[in-house]
This record gives C-alpha cells, sequence and structure tokens, in this order.
C-alpha cells in the first residue's frame, strides 16, 4: 500500500511538472519574445536538465504549449461566414493568421529554425495556415474546383507561400517593413492572386457557356 501511495505521488509531481513546464511556454509565447529552452525552464522554475527530461526538444514543447491556442479555421472565419466572396474570405484569413504569428512571434520563429535545420520536425508545426486557406475558398469549390482541379490546387498553394510566416518574416526582416505594412502587403499579394483565379474561373464558366 506505500508504494503505491508512494508511486501516485511521484506519478502526480511529475504531471505538476509537465503541466507547469507547459504553462511557462504558453505564457512566454503569449509575450512574443522569444522563445528558448532555459527561459522556458526558469519561469517554470525548473532546471534546462528537467526540461528536456519531459520534452526532447524546443518544437515539441511549443507544440503542445499551442495546442488549443488557435481556433478552428470555421471560428477564425466566423466575422465573414456569411461572405461569398474569396476574395474577401482570403483576405480576413490573411490577416488573421499574420496578425496571430505576429502576437506568438518568438514561438514561430522558433519552430521555423528547427524545421530548417530539422526538417523531419516539421509535421510539429501547427498546420492553421492551410486550413484557414482550404476554408476561406470554399465559395470556389463548385466552380473553380469543379472546372479546373489543378488551377484551384495551384491557387492553394500560391496562397499557402504568401499566408504563411515566411513570407511576414521576409517583409519585415529583409525588406525592412514594420509589421503593419507588412500584413497590409501580404494580404494585397493573396487578393490579388485569388481575384486572379476568380476572373479566370468566371472566363471559363463563361467561354462553356
Amino acid at each position: 500500500m506505500a508504494t503505491t501511495r508512494t508511486d501516485t505521488g511521484r506519478s502526480n509531481q511529475k504531471k505538476r511538472t509537465r503541466t507547469a513546464i507547459v504553462e511557462a511556454a504558453r505564457e512566454l509565447i503569449g509575450t512574443g519574445a522569444e522563445v528558448t529552452m532555459p527561459a522556458i525552464a526558469r519561469a517554470a522554475l525548473v532546471s534546462e536538465a528537467t526540461a528536456y527530461r519531459y520534452f526532447p526538444d524546443l518544437p515539441s514543447l511549443i507544440s503542445e504549449a499551442l495546442a488549443g491556442v488557435w481556433p478552428a479555421p470555421a471560428d477564425a472565419l466566423r466575422p465573414v461566414a456569411d461572405s461569398r466572396d474569396p476574395v474577401e474570405r482570403v483576405a480576413f484569413a490573411c490577416e488573421f493568421l499574420l496578425r496571430g504569428i505576429l502576437a506568438r512571434q518568438g514561438a514561430v520563429r522558433a519552430m521555423i529554425a528547427a524545421t530548417i535545420t530539422r526538417p523531419e520536425t516539421v509535421t510539429t508545426r501547427p498546420g492553421i495556415r492551410f486550413g484557414l486557406i482550404d476554408h476561406a475558398l470554399v465559395p470556389l469549390q463548385d466552380t473553380l474546383k469543379a472546372t479546373d482541379p489543378e488551377a484551384f490546387v495551384q491557387l492553394e498553394r500560391d496562397l499557402a507561400v504568401v499566408v504563411s510566416a515566411e513570407a511576414l518574416f521576409s517583409l519585415t526582416d529583409l525588406c525592412g517593413l514594420d509589421p503593419d505594412e507588412a500584413v497590409a502587403s501580404a494580404v494585397r499579394t493573396a487578393t490579388t492572386l485569388t481575384e486572379a483565379a476568380v476572373r479566370a474561373s468566371a472566363s471559363l464558366a463563361c467561354g462553356d457557356a
């Protein structure tokens, strides 16, 4: 019986320690500051070695800390749920994602750095961008996707390049834009791509008619 109580106590302590590490990571991520394992360990009041015992690397810890932080695509796009204009929906989705990235950019940069040096960890990155793009393009399901599936897939690919953290950081870090300018630039590009696809779809429909 004593052994059982001891084992239960240790198990509970491990759960508390893991929870403390994840909560510390989530709080640090929310500040937008640089996210590192030493900083998280300090905030959780544990040693860095202890943090690594619970999480093998920083991406796995960030991934768990971000779980549930991003809303589902349908919830994120609720303000434009009644719109059948894919351009308006894509613009909203792009700004929503990039604003969210800016708010958590320390964590996002850490995840990008990890996937560059260790491509096999890419699956730990949240796939929010693809869900947002797919949901934004719902009005084109019965038009562009039905008449020209390859064009629809190409639009998704094009938007994945623009509606992304990599594009945002290229605009801020390399082009020297401030965050608002960078977001506006990405939104313009995303809407231009979508408008071109919508025009092409309409032309194809008229040709069929």
